[in-house]
């Protein structure tokens, strides 16, 4: 593993230039891109003095922030792994819990089917195995990586890609990583979180949830007073209890906040409790809203919240709705494949191919 793969102990070197910045004892680049691409690396440096400064502002303000690491969250996820894994929770299982290519060689007695779904089988098992061990080798890394700096506050240089898009440097823990990557990372300075900090934690959680997508945030935090059970059943035994943070949107971001907002609530003050809980936010399909705005779209825009609306829009739930009625309407005219796709037409399907469309 190479100083480059992991974060840093000390505040990065703030961009300056092209080639500065970033990591201290590798030399990375600004842009992400292959060696064969010189064109906007030519552009870069032809730009005038200056102009490309709030860009390296924006990458050095990001890389300025301090980490550390949820430990409860990495020890139940070390607990796992080392167990029997769990491929529903993104801890692939060890090669033991596996298939095993059958020794059995081809009969010459098989028909040509029977020999085509033998080998078949035994090319799936191989294939199985061999994607689970990289799979669980990429979990190993990560996972060695948190226990490592469990006790260190860390940082994340950042550069760009071709696009303008700014990612953290270290590829195996970060804050823009898996949904297990984000559990396991923390603010390393807290902040109290107020009279209404506790409120939003929980407007998150749903978010998190992956439920209410199209109600009002006073909607949100009502249906998330009618889960404070599970909430607190989630923090206090999340591997003996309910198990109800499991089978969320994002397992392992829910845990991290069932457990802030169960200390949060038994905290003596709510308002004085110190929180170090990070609220990833996200634009609404960003492509689409670009191009909204660039079409003078009012109804796109509505559907990507760039019109003021009583209730959040969800442009993939949308989606879902307009093809399950398609779908409905060619099942009842006898389509065979249409019915095979009753129930199967859900926003994580859409607002995968939206994004990919666009």
């Amino acid at each position: 593993m190479k100083a480059g793969d992991l974060p840093m102990l000390s505040p990065p070197l703030p961009w300056v230039k092209l080639y500065h910045g970033g990591l201290v004892l590798c030399n990375v680049k600004l842009v992400r891109s292959s060696d064969v691409y010189k064109q906007q690396e030519n552009r870069i440096k032809d730009l005038p003095a200056g102009q490309i400064n709030p860009v390296l502002d924006s990458l050095n303000s990001l890389a300025s922030c301090a980490w550390k690491i949820n430990k409860p969250i990495l020890d139940i996820a070390i607990g796992m792994f080392n167990d029997k894994g769990n491929s529903k929770l993104e801890i692939p299982p060890p090669q033991s819990e596996l298939p095993i290519p059958s020794r059995t060689k081809r009969s010459p007695d098989m028909t040509q089917q029977e020999r085509s779904a033998h080998f078949h089988e035994q090319s799936n098992i191989a294939r199985l195995r061999a994607e689970n061990w990289s799979l669980r080798s990429f979990e190993l890394y990560r996972l060695s990586v948190a226990n490592k700096y469990r006790d260190e506050i860390i940082w994340f240089p950042h550069n760009i890609d071709f696009r303008g898009r700014t990612y953290p440097i270290s590829p195996y823990l970060n804050h823009l990583g898996s949904d297990i990557s984000r559990g396991m990372l923390m603010f390393a300075k807290g902040r109290p979180l107020g009279p209404d900090g506790l409120d939003w934690l929980k407007i998150h959680l749903v978010n998190l949830i992956g439920l209410r997508k199209r109600s009002s945030n006073a909607e949100r935090l009502k249906f998330a007073e009618t889960l404070i059970e599970e909430i607190q059943d989630s923090a206090d035994y999340p591997m003996t209890g309910k198990l109800w943070w499991q089978d969320r949107e994002e397992p392992w971001q829910v845990l991290a906040c069932c457990m802030e907002i169960t200390k949060a609530i038994r905290s003596p003050d709510h308002t004085k409790f110190i929180s170090h809980f990070p609220v990833h936010q996200d634009g609404s399909c960003n492509g689409l809203q670009h191009y909204a705005a660039l079409g003078r779209d009012s109804i796109g825009a509505k559907s990507v919240n760039l019109c003021s609306y009583p209730v959040p829009q969800d442009v993939y739930s949308e989606v879902v709705d307009l093809v399950e009625k398609l779908r409905h309407d060619d099942a009842e005219k006898g389509n065979k494949i249409a019915k095979m796709l009753e129930g199967k037409v859900i926003r994580k399907v859409t607002s995968l191919l939206v994004v990919v469309k666009i």
